[in-house]
């Protein structure tokens, strides 16, 4: 029965209908019920009004939709109103399947819709599933999981063609909730849902076969499944079935209870003769308290050495503070003396930084005034020429005046005269530009010279400045290295060797290897003195990166993986050769120094793998270090060098052989260093240094663009007036050339000749002048030369006085780092033996604890033996011993009388076990009390629900006939389990009323309807569905009927119905709560549908 509160019958039953009937039920007999229902018409219509327009809440159907069912495509979706609904249509439009597929969706099943045997009878022919959507109102009091759901709950159905079921419950927002159908079950309780009542859900071929029954039981059991007392009875038949079970098993449990009191006085008559080893046991038992405080008093020993021992190291732990504070001071002293030489050097190098552009101005004025000097002397030069050439063309055309004026007179061949002067001044002149060519295309030579120096100058400091880019680009690199590196040394070996590393171990965790390799080489060795890193490294060069295999197998392996990491660049060296668990005899020929170390002892390797590799591939064996490289040259180019000595390394990774040794270019390890943060100083540094000298040779270039440019445009000027002065040579070859051809002349005037000398005179004096002011001025221009090249010399001077005080501050600054080194090393020594020291006392307070615990654990042993301690001078060896005498005795005479413990162990089971099964005894008995009990009163309130529903249906059955103006009688025979309906149509006599199987059909559903509508006045459900009831009525009973159940769901507006019917329903009455949904006719090709309200 239903949650809900606002109908009359709501406070007698539940959903199941198990809950005892208030006391307030009616205690009248039926008859008076019968009398009671005859008063007249008014009583049912107030009951069927007294709700007033309630809105449905809960449980009701908003939607549905289906498809590939049955034979639909598609039907739907269909919007129910919350009240009155008439899904008209003709037959095979699709009205009984929307209610097959009501009942299959809510959880019935195949054979309630009686339209299937099973579920994959519902899929469309030739579709692989068919689909049901449902969704229920979920509002108001009775609303299931609101907060999950929302308002409305969606059940969504599927039907595979083998007949499997699938649902998913979603909620208003469409979110699927539960695929369960436990979750639905809940649902369906929760809204007091029954599918497989008929009352709730009346199939067609169920109201047929409940219009075409003739049999009295059929109807009572209608009626009890209506009413769920058939489910009540069943649940009380099975409890009975459970009490006769119940009740055997007390009967077996009575036969095993005697059987466990005959064991129980057997054992208790053992039990009872033990005393006499009463006395034995109490002995026993105190011996084994003095036993556990004796070993209490044993562990209490133990523990003081324990303790002194632990005070004397602590005490001593001063001492190792001391050592660490003072070399910890030590450390900060020398970090302290090399931070402020390191200043000292950096303020030195920004001294130097500071001069050197002054030194570059100082290099560009002595250029320059070079450039101007030479410039001067050409002009000097020139000048000196032109004048000397006037000098002699005065000398020659005073001459050639004077012969002319000798011989006007005398010949008449004065016009050749002429020409022959004439001819004379041209060689002259050509004699003149010819020298003057000369002077440019030497001018010409010296600018090309000057201009080929620059250049040549200009490409070796590109290519100083180039090698300056790639050192800047390979330090930045390698500080982006050093600080990846702090956190994981591998990344000095390359960016990518972790990632190989990483794929090494996993394709060898899959078996990939025989044997995993070795590598990087440089990353599993270890320097016993850091000093020495560069050396080795030097030494041992490209096998740092190498890796090592056992065979060709594994190589290639390592080869594809190294393909995989490394897309691009070199990849690491592979060396094959098998491996070996010990490492190479040596013995013979390694070198033994007893000064110097060779690189296989200076190094630490812990793998003889790596060690072997190394010794194949570089004979390290063979090669001593020695940190100064005049010892080292003085040891291996002496009389006497090293037996099996090959080779020696310096500290700075100089390489010197017997006959011949190399200076190493890099200054600093890249891979073995151990202190990353000084590397990554180093680095700063160094890129500082360098960025400074970039500057610089920037500068200096421009310098020298700008001297290539001045020279050029010099050049350029030059070779102009070379080609002008070629030009009139050419011209005045011309003319002489013509002058030769032309015949001797008649006369000649010397006027010209004259004119042309007194000219000349005047350049002469001009050009004497020029000369002079050149010469003053070159005089001036090389004093300034002098003064501009001897100021530049000065400052370089300067320069290199403070580059050499830089160099001795280096080395003061490379001692100062030793020294910190060195004082590192002892501050760590101390540290790790003050570690050491600090883990031992841990280490002996962890025992301490331990011994504590154990005493502890000792004591709470004892107590619990024996509360109160015991003084105890006895060892717990002699305790034992004693302890082992007297349970040999009390074993000997158990023997005789058998086992103490198992007889008190089994008397204290059988015992136990009497008492379990007695009081097993004691609450079956008085469940079966209760049991009866309660069987007794439910199955009086079963009789009375009963009686009281059967009452109640006689009235709203008989009420209904009334509105008809019919009259009948129920009558039910519970013992029989029958039910007989009268009905007389029309005003009659009670004693005329005949059976049902006598009216006609139109009567018969009318009587049907009639009685369902009085079974819905006495059940709950939140929606009802009648499919084709009025099939078998006329017009006036069909109205009639309609009318009756109109105006039930009016009074009832928190319920849903759903009436199904081939007829058009035009009749209705026009309201905002009926809604019709109309169907087309069955065309297979269109699935759609008219949905009206009124």
């Amino acid at each position: 029965m239903s949650k809900r509160r606002n109908t009359a019958v709501s406070e007698t039953s539940n959903k199941r209908l198990r809950s005892v009937v208030n006391g307030e039920s009616e205690d009248d007999d039926e008859d008076q019920d019968i009398a009671e229902s005859e008063q007249g018409d008014s009583a049912p219509s107030k009951r069927f009004q007294c709700t007033g327009d309630v809105v449905s809440d809960a449980g009701i159907v908003e939607s549905i939709t289906l498809r590939n069912f049955m034979c639909h495509s598609l039907l739907g979706p269909f919007a129910f109103g919350s009240n009155v609904n008439f899904v008209v249509g003709n037959n095979g439009s699709g009205k009984s399947a929307i209610l097959t597929a009501l009942i299959v969706a809510l959880g019935g099943n195949a054979q309630a819709t009686n339209r299937g045997s099973s579920l994959k009878g519902f899929v469309k022919e030739g579709e692989s599933s068919a689909d049901v959507s449902i969704t229920l109102r979920n509002k108001g009091r009775d609303a299931y999981k609101l907060d999950v759901y929302g308002p409305t709950i969606t059940i969504d159905l599927r039907i595979t063609r083998e007949g499997l079921r699938t649902y998913k419950l979603k909620s208003g927002g469409g979110q699927v909730i539960s695929t369960k159908k436990e979750e639905l079950i809940s649902i369906l309780d929760n809204f007091n849902i029954q599918v497989n009542n008929p009352v709730s859900v009346l199939t067609q071929e169920m109201s047929k076969y409940f219009l075409h029954s003739k049999g009295e039981g059929d109807k009572y059991r209608f009626f009890m499944k209506a009413t769920q007392l058939e489910q009540m009875r069943e649940d009380f038949i099975y409890i009975k079935a459970t009490k006769q079970v119940t009740e055997e098993k007390v009967e077996q449990h009575g036969e095993c209870l005697k059987d466990l009191k005959r064991k129980y006085l057997e054992k208790e008559d053992r039990y009872k003769s033990l005393a006499s080893l009463g006395e034995m046991h109490a002995k026993l038992e105190e011996l084994q308290k003095q036993m556990a405080w004796s070993l209490v008093t044993e562990v209490e020993r133990q523990l003081e050495p324990v303790k002194e021992k632990l005070q004397a190291d602590k005490r001593s732990t001063e001492k190792y503070d001391e050592k660490v504070d003072e070399w910890k001071n030590k450390v900060e002293q020398a970090e302290k003396k090399y931070k402020q030489i390191q200043e000292q050097l950096e303020g030195i190098t920004q001294q130097v930084q500071e001069l050197q552009p002054k030194c570059a101005e100082l290099k560009a004025k002595a250029q320059e005034c070079n450039s101007l000097l030479k410039s001067c002397e050409l002009t000097v030069h020139r000048c000196r020429t032109n004048l000397r050439d006037l000098e002699k063309d005065k000398t020659q055309l005073s001459s050639r005046i004077k012969d002319l004026t000798l011989s006007i007179s005398q010949t008449t061949g004065a016009e050749s005269q002429a020409r022959a002067e004439r001819m004379a001044q041209i060689q002259a002149e050509q004699e003149n530009l010819n020298l003057h060519i000369s002077t440019l295309g030497q001018q010409i030579d010296m600018f090309q010279h000057a201009r080929n120096c620059v250049k040549e100058e200009q490409g070796k400091m590109r290519m100083e400045y180039d090698g300056l880019k790639k050192s800047i680009d390979t330090n930045k690199r390698k500080l982006q290295t050093m600080k990846s590196s702090r956190s994981n040394r591998l990344r000095r070996f390359g960016e990518h060797m972790p990632a190989l590393l990483s794929a090494i171990e996993k394709a060898n965790s899959k078996g990939h290897f025989r044997h995993k390799p070795r590598g990087p080489l440089g990353y599993l060795i270890g320097l016993k003195d850091p000093e020495l890193a560069l050396a080795v490294e030097i030494c041992i060069k490209h096998l740092l990166m190498a890796f090592t295999c056992d065979n060709y197998e594994d190589e290639k392996v390592l080869k594809s993986l190294m393909t995989n990491v490394y897309k691009s660049g070199q990849r690491p060296t592979i060396i094959t050769s098998q491996f070996l668990h010990h490492v190479h005899d040596t013995r013979r020929r390694a070198v033994n120094h007893p000064q110097y170390p060779s690189v296989l002892q200076a190094l630490d390797i812990e793998d003889p793998v790596v060690a072997n590799c190394l010794i194949d591939q570089k004979n390290i064996e063979s090669i001593l270090l020695i940190k100064n490289r005049t010892e080292a040259r003085r040891i291996m180019q002496g009389k006497n060098p090293p037996a099996n000595c090959i080779q020696a390394f310096s500290k700075d990774g100089d390489q010197i052989f017997t006959n011949r040794n190399y200076t190493c270019d890099q200054t600093r390890p890249n891979y073995l260093s151990g202190d990353v943060e000084e590397e990554i100083r180093h680095l700063q540094r160094e890129l500082e240094n360098q960025a400074g000298q970039e500057a610089r040779f920037q500068q200096q270039m421009r310098k020298l663009d700008e001297d290539i440019k001045h020279n050029e445009g010099l050049l350029r000027k030059v070779l102009l007036e070379q080609r002008t002065t070629k030009d009139k040579a050419t011209k005045l070859q011309f003319e002489l050339t013509d002058l030769e051809n032309v015949e001797e002349p008649q006369s000649e005037d010397l006027r010209p000749l004259e004119e042309e000398l007194q000219e000349i005179v005047t350049k002469i004096s001009f050009k004497r002048a020029e000369y002079e002011e050149a010469k003053t001025k070159m005089a001036n221009l090389k004093a300034d030369y002098d003064r501009a090249d001897q100021e530049y010399k000065q400052h370089k001077e300067n320069i290199s006085t403070i580059t050499e005080e830089a160099d001795s501050v280096k080395d003061e600054l490379s001692k100062t780092d030793q020294e910190v080194t060195k004082c590192k090393h002892h501050k760590k020594h101390y540290d790790d033996k003050r570690s050491a020291h600090l883990r031992n006392i841990h280490t002996l307070e962890a025992q301490l604890k331990n011994k504590e615990e154990d005493l502890a654990v000792s004591v709470a042993k004892a107590s619990e033996i024996c509360p109160e301690r015991l003084e105890v001078r006895r060892t717990a060896k002699s305790i034992d011993s004693e302890i082992n005498r007297l349970k040999v005795k009390i074993t000997t005479q158990q023997e005789q009388q058998g086992d103490r413990e198992e007889i008190v162990r089994q008397y204290h089971e059988a015992l136990e076990s009497y008492k379990n099964m007695s009081q097993q005894m004691r609450s079956l008995n008085s469940f079966i009390r209760s049991l009866d009990n309660v069987m007794n009163y439910r199955l009086q309130v079963y009789a009375d629900l009963r009686k009281f529903l059967s009452a109640r249906c006689k009235y709203y059955f008989n009420s209904m006939l009334a509105q008809r103006g019919y009259s009948g009688s129920m009558t039910f025979d519970h013992k029989n389990e029958t039910l007989t309906i009268s009905v007389q149509p029309g005003q009659g006599n009670k004693a005329d009323l005949s059976d049902m199987r006598s009216l006609s059909g139109g009567e018969r559903s009318f009587s049907t309807v009639c009685f369902v509508l009085s079974l819905w006045a006495i059940t709950e459900s939140p929606f009802r569905c009648l499919d084709e009831f009025d099939v078998y009525m006329d017009m006036v009973n069909r109205r009639i009927s309609m009318d009756m159940m109109l105006k039930v769901a009016a009074s009832q507006r928190y319920r849903q119905f759903i009436f199904l019917t081939p007829q058009y329903m035009s009749s209705l009455p026009v309201s905002k709560t009926i809604r019709i949904l109309r169907l087309k006719d069955p065309d297979r090709g269109q699935n759609n549908f008219r949905n009206e309200e009124q």
